[in-house]
């Protein structure tokens, strides 16, 4: 059965996305990562936020741009979103809510991971119990302010079992597994 994974790049103060959801910081630290390379085989689904999904793109302005994984990765996407667009986007189904998108992302994934983009998303996720695990390649870089890996006011004790732990040339990866 699919395993839900949120994974995320994020500059070591936290941040996913600079201001307004902006990922150009991302692209002078992308490059090659031996265990997301491995990660994109065993990806069966996207599960993707509305805003990570229309957002801004480390890629912008190279052949790559929309590309999950900068092309590395096609398959089945499932967008969270309560504004579907009028027209049908090819190999995406929109869903309107949690339960109804996580079904569908973990159906089209097989045995494989649904891969989670998006803080939001993610967040929400881990509140109703279906996020597996979490991976994040922590970046040399500060951002000071954007949005945040993981975001709830007033705060949360997650526990995590940390799973795995290596180097790439462009960071750090933290390998999670969620506690239940």
């Amino acid at each position: 059965m699919a395993r839900l994974l949120y994974s995320a790049c994020m500059s070591l103060d936290g941040f996913i996305a600079g201001p307004g959801g902006d990922m150009s910081w991302l692209s002078d630290h992308l490059g090659p990562n031996p265990t997301v390379d491995e990660l994109v085989d065993d990806v069966g689904s996207l599960l993707v936020g509305n805003r990570t999904f229309g957002g801004d793109d480390p890629y912008k302005g190279t052949p790559q741009e929309g590309e999950p994984f900068g092309g590395e990765w096609s398959g089945p996407q499932v967008v969270l979103t309560h504004h579907a667009p009028e027209k049908p986007v090819p190999g995406v189904t929109f869903a309107g809510d949690l339960e109804t998108a996580v079904a569908a992302a973990k159906d089209a994934a097989g045995d494989r991971y649904v891969n989670v983009l998006g803080a939001d998303v993610a967040r929400q996720c881990l509140e109703a119990g279906y996020l597996d695990e979490i991976l994040t390649c922590i970046v040399p870089v500060l951002l000071g302010d954007g949005v945040r890996l993981f975001d709830h006011p007033g705060g949360a004790n997650v526990r995590l079992d940390r799973i795995g732990l290596s180097q790439a040339p462009g960071g750090t990866n933290v390998w999670f597994r969620v506690v239940r």
